[in-house]
């Protein structure tokens, strides 16, 4: 009976250890890229509660509420909806934190996707 306790201490030890752990994206952070529009330059403004991200993205035509934003550790993930003159679009980040950097994989509906390296505002 006291082997059945060793997974769930194991397993609430690897949720304390991923949670401690957990990037710190809280802050500005600028990106600029490549589209298929054309140059892009970003500021993200994000902010951690847990393992829930919420925030903002300013694209130069506009800012628009961060949707479903997640951080698992290292991990970074949340959705931007454009709006061009009432079409819109689903815009999914991905991404990996490491310092002062964040390497994103965005995935612009279903025309295609751009990796790119958002930095820090310091």
């Amino acid at each position: 009976m006291g082997h059945s306790r060793i997974p769930i201490l194991s397993a609430l030890a690897l949720l304390f250890v991923t949670l401690v752990y957990a990037a710190d994206v809280t802050g500005k952070w600028r990106a600029s890229f490549d589209s298929g529009i054309g140059p892009q330059k970003y500021t993200y403004e994000f902010k951690v509660n847990g393992t829930a991200l919420t925030g903002k993205v300013d694209s130069g035509w506009g800012e628009t509420e961060i949707q479903q934003g997640k951080m698992n550790g290292d991990e970074i993930s949340f959705v931007e909806i454009i709006d061009f003159a009432g079409d819109t679009t689903r815009v999914t980040y991905r991404g990996k934190v490491s310092g002062d950097q964040i390497k994103f994989t965005r995935q612009v509906g279903e025309v295609g996707s751009e990796q790119f390296v958002a930095n820090r505002v310091k």
